[in-house]
């Protein structure tokens, strides 16, 4: 009857023969091994399999690499005729001591479990104990971007035993600074990865005392040609469209203006379009430094216009004040009469405004009664003045303003990009 009852009593689960043969039962596993002694070394060390992801906004990597611990058990010591070491999968981890090992400023992190739980537990007849797990780990870094996008961001993944301090566990590299290990087939789109380095030391905490912390550090230095093509490039080639605005003629405001105006817009678009993909940061990236200047530039281009136009007004008026009135109207010359209609006028004398405008009036009575012939000859005639003439029209309606900015403008850009590209590279 008792044998029976001990059958039906499903409570009990009869332990596997690989947990008799290492004594599970025997022990409490709840303790660390060796305790009330000398601290248990745990050896670690990492493969790196990938680096997935840098984020600037989040200030965070997410790296997946195997991680291994190294300890001896003398708990899980068996008999072994052969010296052969015995393989197990995660279901013998929650009957036995494992080392709590964490990831400092983790953010979130898990271990793969496709197609099963990517962990394995390997004993060695003497007590030596191999713990592996696959991990997907998202932690912060601490990213410097004075000098963004020229800039070189040095990395760490921190780990250390969350409730064993030194005086109970001592964490180790297994192998040194060959205990860290990467795939050669790691490359990230932004990032080139300069040097992977294994480091340790002490973190102390005050309510818990001093515990032992190892450190993966990784540099990584930013692939500049991206941003060569997506802000760089796009800034100087706006910032020389501005100087177009020099080579034009000053009365022609709607192509200066518009000009100057469009060149303004694409570069706040420039701005705003990097400053939306980085952190919100107190200080001046070397990305803001550039295209700030770059914007004043363009800026100082229409601010430049409206001197000259405003000069121009000016100098106009102190002319038509020294020619007097005549029949109660200003005269005006051939330069302004082309601003009033349009067209250009062959003599340079002075002209009344009031017979400019009767002039017209005949004209185009003229126009009307003239024959086809005489049109043609008129128009014949009119071509070549102009083009004997529209030269130095040209060059005499030049401001002196436009003169000089024609080459301070890109003789001072030029020296900013020396000394730019000379002081962040």
């Amino acid at each position: 009857r008792e044998i029976k009852m001990r059958k039906l009593d499903s409570t009990k689960v009869r332990p596997l023969k690989s947990e008799q043969l290492l004594r599970i039962e025997d022990h409490d596993f709840a303790l660390r091994p060796g305790f009330g002694g000398s601290p248990i070394p745990v050896g670690i060390d990492v493969q790196v399999e990938s680096i997935d992801r840098i984020s600037e906004v989040d200030m965070d990597f997410t790296m997946t690499l195997y991680l291994r611990h190294y300890w001896k058990d003398e708990r899980l010591s068996f008999p072994s005729t052969k010296n052969k070491s015995m393989t197990f999968d995660g279901r013998l981890i929650k009957k036995i001591w494992v080392p709590d090992v964490f990831f400092v400023h983790s953010k979130r992190s898990f271990i793969h479990d496709t197609t099963v739980e990517n962990v394995m537990l390997r004993v060695y007849p003497d007590g030596n104990v191999l713990f592996s797990l696959r991990i997907t780990v998202s932690a912060m870094c601490f990213m410097d971007f004075s000098r963004f996008p020229l800039d070189t961001q040095n990395c760490s993944l921190e780990l250390e035993s969350y409730a064993y301090n030194e005086d109970d566990l001592m964490l180790y590299w297994k192998h040194g600074n060959e205990s860290l290990s990467t795939d050669e087939h790691i490359s990230l789109s932004q990032f080139f990865i300069e040097e992977f380095s294994a480091s340790s030391g002490l973190a102390f905490y005050s309510s818990t005392g001093w515990y032992n912390r190892l450190f993966i550090n990784f540099a990584l230095r930013r692939h500049i040609f991206f941003f060569v093509l997506q802000s760089y490039f796009p800034a100087m080639l706006m910032v020389m469209l501005s100087w177009v605005s020099f080579w034009i003629d000053r009365r022609a405001v709607p192509a200066r203006v518009s000009l100057g105006i469009t060149t303004v817009l694409t570069m706040s678009t420039i701005i705003t379009g990097v400053s939306a993909s980085m952190p919100q940061v107190s200080y001046i990236k070397a990305v803001d430094v550039y295209l700030w200047i770059s914007f004043l530039f363009v800026f100082l281009s229409v601010i430049e216009y409206a001197a000259v136009n405003y000069l121009t007004t000016i100098e106009e008026r102190k002319q038509l004040k020294k020619r007097g009135k005549a029949s109660g109207m200003y005269s005006i010359d051939a330069v302004q009469a082309m601003a009033f209609d349009g067209c250009y006028h062959d003599t340079d004398a002075d002209m009344d405004l009031t017979a400019f405008s009767v002039r017209c009036e005949e004209n185009l009575t003229r126009a009307r009664a003239a024959s086809i012939p005489n049109l043609s000859a008129t128009r014949i005639k009119r071509k070549r003045s102009l083009k004997g003439n529209v030269g130095r029209i040209i060059l005499q309606n030049n401001h002196v303003i436009d003169t000089y900015s024609r080459i301070i403008f890109p003789s001072v850009y030029i020296v900013f990009n020396f000394f730019y590209w000379g002081l962040y590279m």
